[in-house]
């Protein structure tokens, strides 16, 4: 059954082929072009360099009038970032708009990693550590960056 939705993801998952943005990687499910992984690599000269972290986007039929539930599936040590993996990023919430597709999205959580915003956390000691020990948060943050090469072998 082909629908306005599926239809837009396969449109978003062509785009994604054909002019990938840096650092980000995503496809749909094979059975279910409503369910996608997708990956996000840490950029470089950032605490995040050399991560590679999981995600899932979840789409409903008013995609892309309604965003996607996506949530890391890879461990995440961020001010952004709830335990469960969800994220708290305006584009994802309040900000939506139909203008965005599955790159934009995964640009955007990429972006997010490196430029958190502590005043809306879902993580609170994280945001506390980004503001009052930056030296300590980059620890952290190394950390699960080489968690996440163990992860990507399990």
């Amino acid at each position: 059954m082909s629908t306005p939705a599926r239809k837009r993801l396969m449109r978003d998952f062509k785009r994604l082929r054909q002019d990938p943005p840096q650092g980000v990687n995503g496809s749909p499910n094979p059975d279910n072009i409503m369910l996608w992984n997708a990956v996000i690599f840490g950029p470089e000269d950032t605490p995040w360099d050399g991560g590679t972290f999981k995600l899932t986007l979840e789409f409903t039929e008013d995609y892309p009038n309604k965003a996607p539930v996506v949530k890391f599936k890879s461990t995440l040590f961020h001010p952004n970032v709830y335990a469960d993996g969800g994220i708290c990023l305006d584009i994802l919430q309040n900000q939506w708009s139909p203008i965005y597709d599955v790159s934009a999205i995964l640009t955007s959580i990429q972006s997010l990693l490196c430029d958190p915003n502590p005043n809306s956390p879902a993580n609170s000691e994280a945001a506390r550590l980004y503001n009052e020990n930056r030296r300590e948060y980059n620890r952290r943050v190394r950390e699960v960056v080489e968690q996440s090469w163990i992860e990507q072998d399990a």
